[in-house]
């Protein structure tokens, strides 16, 4: 169960990354189009979160015990689809630290440079000496030169640029404004939150 949803859940960013694609490369956008694929993002992401309980409920505590060292230093939120998603959601500046976020200058400052201070790092970082994790210095070998390459390519092409693209009157439509809100809970929000209780009830 443990591995049969994570491979279904991988699926779904698929799903997920094939819609802001459509979005993006479409050359005049419209409000309706807009929406359909944002909405069809939060029905993948709310799947997703309405069916954990599937993987949480499936198994007992001890059951999950019995392999989980074996997945150490790995983490849940090593999902490099899902990275992907967060750089077609946002300007770039939006994934970096918070607390070095407002010493950034824009003007000046490369994705690449940016990317060393991207938020997710500090999770896989021992407290004490600061060092990368194993599976972080493994994770950015094999994925940093493609996350990078991907978000240059975003710059103009990510959710929130794409809704600028919109008219005014599209812009203002509430539908689609929730729509935004909703993707960004969805994301942001739920998905991780349901991967944290998860961890709460299997390593209280």
């Amino acid at each position: 169960i443990f591995i049969v949803y994570h491979q279904i859940t991988e699926l779904y960013f698929k799903l997920a990354l094939r819609e802001f694609e459509q979005i993006s490369d479409k050359k005049e956008l419209t409000g309706d189009f807009f929406l359909d694929r944002v909405t069809r993002i939060n029905r993948y992401f709310e799947a997703l979160t309405k069916s954990f309980e599937i993987m949480v409920q499936g198994m007992e505590k001890e059951q999950f015990l019995k392999f989980r060292m074996s997945l150490l230093p790995a983490s849940g939120f090593q999902s490099a689809q899902y990275r992907l998603i967060e750089m077609a959601s946002t300007d770039f500046i939006n994934l970096v630290h918070k607390d070095v976020r407002d010493q950034v200058d824009l003007n000046n400052t490369s994705i690449a440079d940016m990317y060393q201070n991207i938020y997710w790092k500090e999770g896989a970082t021992e407290l004490k000496s600061g060092k990368k994790t194993l599976t972080l210095e493994q994770f950015e070998k094999r994925y940093s030169k493609e996350f990078i390459e991907f978000a240059e390519l975003q710059k103009e092409k990510n959710l929130w640029q794409c809704y600028l693209r919109l008219s005014m009157d599209d812009q203002n439509r509430s539908d689609i404004k929730q729509a935004m809100k909703q993707n960004d809970v969805n994301v942001n929000v739920n998905w991780p939150l349901v991967h944290y209780k998860s961890a709460v009830r299997y390593l209280q």
